[in-house]
């Protein structure tokens, strides 16, 4: 049975989701009975005694549900499609500034670094990075719909005040959000909790008007003044239903974040191998704080910071993260004392006490310590240790992968990184990719059928700086300089990325035939730099009957590629397709799968239950490594497909 931990994981996130909109319904329809109870109350007289369940189903009853109802569902709409840009527009909400790729800045080259080194070890495409510049707090969020498109956003005090380690156990706190599935539930907790606030923020305004008119009223009209007072008694029923309404989602919100905070925090402990840099990260909150001061969105935000983003009130009972020492203390016990001792020279004995609030004790997850050092530097991803099942790997970071991340990024020559995070060099990247093994009176060929006068045309003087690079590195950095590059490809406009992918599929096709990198780049592109690449895929299929003819696709393709004799393929092919076929019926091998098949047999594939997708992932590892290796072509597929059935790939084995 293949590890199923992250594919659990997922499926738990699809699941959680769910009981959000019940709980949701549940909190809408109380709140919808509480508002026609005050409604029965103003408008009961002793005419039209109706009893309370006669009047709910009476014109004036429907009315008020409707109403109550149409407000809420308006107010967490209006919401959900202003966050349906996903990340960025999150983002720009709370007034984040996007970090250039290529910026010069020394504290945003330390942290796009450290962000580099977790995407390229875990197998996450590099998230656009965002800074809040007037914020001192110290905190950070994810925020997106799919690992390909999320977003970090992290605060001027985090990027100032925390050391390289700290700031790491940091990321890796929010690279565990990522791929455990968190960001989507975080928010649409944003939008859902905006409809039930809206109620409030009516009533808010209903008393507020009501004293404005009480004061320019006269004395002598008094049946104004009367009609003022059941105003704001109106105004305040709802304000107090509103955000009791509020209350109780935070509640629901607060008692979800605080499970997934420990499990981040583990998380990052095993990413990093530092225990001290996430709790050195912690200890620095609890001393300084982490709360956003210059946003009306802290509140909102709270559930998805890596601290508590906003003061409140019931602080044991709403926040959302658990006290700042039982954090420390779940991931090394004692921990916390130590921290404390080595900066009593330099912190008074107040300020070190509030670094830690006590609270009642609660269930803490098994500590993450114990993950010790030990570097040796890999410079290929195919070189670790090979496990018994590929998507055992999946949503992990282990020490070799992290290792060969941090090698990769040494052994960039300077000039060819910092082109991958221009937009002119991530262009001209993607035309090296396609030309750089062709000899150069050939690769001026293919170059000549693109437009030279477009704005995309190739550039001489770029293609020379990074073709060395290419040649120099070998075919294993082509994948890996690609996600690099992606953050400065999505900055191109819709225009720019259909003339892009235009572009390389001109180089593509100009000698006829079609590599597995060509394929592998080609997918990959097509998935992140389309128009709808942050739409989340929503479960069509629970059983593996329906979408047979794909895997037919997929397995035809992975058995061509595992095996050079067509015998060979055959039997590849066969077993790959065992754990899915029924009552002896067979498949055949496909002479040929073209790209436009390729990527609708992958999309349907990713529609999948995430409890389905192990076994696919697994047989498309069995056709790779059934010659026990596997080459450059033959890992840039595998990870082709993994990222596009979502499911986040570390450096492979062999």
């Amino acid at each position: 049975m293949a590890h199923q931990g992250f594919f659990q994981r997922q499926a738990n996130a699809r699941r959680n989701t769910g009981v959000l909109v019940l709980l949701f319904l549940a909190a809408v329809a109380i709140i919808t009975l509480c508002v026609c109870l005050v409604g029965y109350l103003v408008t009961r007289s002793e005419t039209t005694g109706l009893a309370f369940a006669d009047w709910l189903i009476s014109r004036h009853g429907l009315l008020t549900s409707l109403a109550v109802v149409s407000l809420i569902g308006i107010g967490s709409l209006i919401r959900w499609v202003d966050l349906s840009g996903g990340g960025d527009r999150v983002a720009k909400m709370v007034g984040a500034r996007a970090i250039d790729p290529d910026t010069r800045d020394s504290d945003e080259r330390k942290l796009r670094n450290i962000v580099e080194e977790m995407a390229i070890a875990s197998g996450v495409s590099v998230p656009d990075l965002y800074v809040m510049d007037h914020e001192t707090g110290i905190n950070a969020f994810v925020a997106g719909y799919t690992p390909g498109e999320a977003v970090m956003v992290v605060t001027h005090g985090a990027l100032t005040q925390l050391s390289r380690d700290e700031l790491q156990g940091v990321v890796g706190h929010e690279f565990s959000h990522v791929l455990n599935g968190d960001m989507r539930l975080n928010v649409r907790l944003i939008a859902i909790l905006a409809g039930i606030l809206m109620l409030g923020q009516i009533g808010s305004f209903l008393l507020q008007t009501s004293f404005l008119r009480r004061s320019h009223l006269s004395a002598h009209r008094s049946g104004d003044r009367r009609g003022t007072a059941i105003f704001g008694i109106v105004g305040l029923a709802l304000v107090v239903i509103g955000y009791v309404g509020v209350f109780f989602g935070r509640l629901i919100q607060s008692a979800v974040s605080r499970q997934r905070e420990m499990l981040a925090d583990a998380s990052s402990v095993q990413f990093t191998r530092n225990p001290e840099g996430i709790g050195g990260a912690l200890f620095k909150i609890g001393l300084k704080g982490g709360y956003l001061d210059t946003t009306s969105h802290a509140s909102d935000m709270n559930h998805m910071c890596f601290g508590e983003s906003t003061r409140m009130k019931f602080t044991a009972l709403l926040a959302s993260h658990p006290p700042v020492k039982e954090r420390i203390e779940a991931i090394q016990p004692g921990m916390f004392a130590r921290l404390r001792s080595r900066l009593r020279d330099t912190e008074s004995a107040e300020t070190l006490q509030s670094a830690g609030s006590p609270s009642p004790a609660s269930a803490i997850p098994e500590a993450a310590a114990g993950f010790g050092g030990g570097n040796t530097s890999n410079t290929s991803p195919l070189n670790t240790q090979r496990p018994q099942k590929i998507s055992g790997t999946v949503g992990t970071v282990n020490r070799r992968s992290e290792d060969y991340a941090v090698s990769l990024l040494n052994s960039l020559p300077s000039t060819f990184r910092n082109l991958l995070y221009t937009r002119a060099g991530a262009i001209q990247l993607c035309y090296a990719l396609l030309v750089h093994q062709l000899p150069p009176q050939t690769r001026q060929q293919r170059l000549a059928l693109i437009d030279a006068g477009s704005i995309l045309g190739p550039n001489r003087e770029l293609l020379e700086k990074l073709l060395p690079g290419l040649e120099s590195l070998g075919p294993g950095v082509r994948f890996p300089a690609l996600e690099l590059a992606m953050p400065a490809l999505r900055k191109l406009d819709p225009d720019e990325r259909s003339l892009l992918m235009a572009n390389t599929e001109t180089l593509i096709r100009a000698d006829n035939r079609l590599s597995l990198f060509e394929l592998a780049m080609h997918t990959f592109l097509r998935r992140h730099l389309a128009g709808d690449s942050a739409r989340v895929v929503p479960v069509r299929y629970r059983s593996y009957r329906p979408v047979m003819t794909q895997l037919q696709v997929l397995f035809s393709l992975m058995a061509r590629a595992g095996a050079e004799d067509e015998r060979n393929r055959q039997a590849l092919f066969a077993e790959a397709m065992a754990g899915f076929v029924s009552n002896g019926k067979q498949s055949e091998l496909l002479t040929e799968v073209s790209v436009t098949r390729l990527r609708q047999a992958l999309l349907t594939l990713n529609s999948l239950s995430p409890l389905l997708k192990p076994g696919i992932i697994d047989a498309c590892g069995h056709c790779v490594l059934a010659d026990g290796k596997v080459n450059a072509s033959e890992y840039e597929l595998i990870r082709l497909v993994a990222d596009q059935l979502d499911c986040p790939m570390p450096p492979l084995s062999a």
